[in-house]
């Protein structure tokens, strides 16, 4: 046997075996599911579409930045599951307290109150009651205080309070960080956490919630259009159906 022979086949053995490396890395890679998104801003967008632009600094834009959690299941206050895991899409990296008290509207409280903390704007911080009295917050940026000031939030201010104190708007004049609300007992709110548009300007959009009892805020799955979940698409349609609650154009509210 001579050496270019031997050669040649010692050439061969090295590219077949780089080749089987090369198709198994790229097999491996292809069974993997996609990674899961670390923030609002990452959650991919249906074909043609490209986030709405918000201004620096805005509570859309704050929002967009919220991180989210790798585990996509909604934990309750005591630590145990909530029976329906299948209404969220994936899930807010924000605590849920070890009390009952952050449900539906609180989570639009926190999350509003979180985004004036963060921007120290601290004197637009307030919530009402029932009764129109008001809890604002001046604890300057003491966040161990503020956790305290947002339970007491939570404990005396619900949906009811809520609905009064947001300012009707059109629903195609909506914006993320806009909310939709049916003040009642019970009742519910969802925001709008993040918005798109394509080319045609069709808008589409995102819904999060908390619920009964106090659970991790989530962002929640489009049930009638699983094309384009968990987004739905912005229209003068009158009712909004998500996986827990329907929802009808004239419960719009913004902040």
């Amino acid at each position: 046997m001579n050496h270019q022979y031997l050669l040649a086949v010692f050439f061969l053995c090295i590219s077949c075996k780089t080749n089987n490396n090369e198709i198994n890395n790229r097999l491996k890679d292809f069974a993997q599911p996609p990674p899961a998104p670390e923030q609002i801003k990452n959650i991919p967008l249906p074909g043609g579409y490209e986030r709405t632009k918000l201004e620096e600094n805005s509570f859309g834009e704050w929002l967009r930045n919220i991180q989210l959690k790798k585990d996509d299941h909604v934990y309750l206050y005591n630590g145990s599951l909530k029976k329906n895991q299948l209404a969220q899409f994936t899930v807010l990296d924000i605590p849920v307290g070890k009390k009952d008290l952050q449900q539906c509207a609180d989570a639009v409280m926190r999350l509003r109150a979180e985004y004036l903390f963060d921007e120290k704007r601290f004197d637009e911080i307030v919530f009402k009651d029932n009764n129109d009295r008001p809890y604002a917050w001046n604890g300057g940026n003491n966040k161990n205080n503020f956790v305290v000031y947002l339970e007491k939030v939570f404990g005396y201010c619900g949906t009811a309070s809520l609905e009064k104190q947001l300012k009707p708007v059109d629903m195609l004049l909506m914006q993320p960080g806009y909310v939709f609300i049916k003040g009642g007992f019970p009742g519910h709110a969802m925001i709008v956490i993040d918005m798109a548009v394509n080319k045609k300007g069709k808008k589409i959009f995102m819904l999060a919630q908390s619920y009964m009892p106090a659970q991790d805020i989530h962002v929640v799955i489009n049930p009638v259009n699983e094309k384009i979940s968990p987004w739905y698409e912005l229209d003068s349609n009158s009712e909004i159906v998500t996986p827990e609650w329907r929802f009808y154009s004239n419960q719009l509210r913004r902040f």
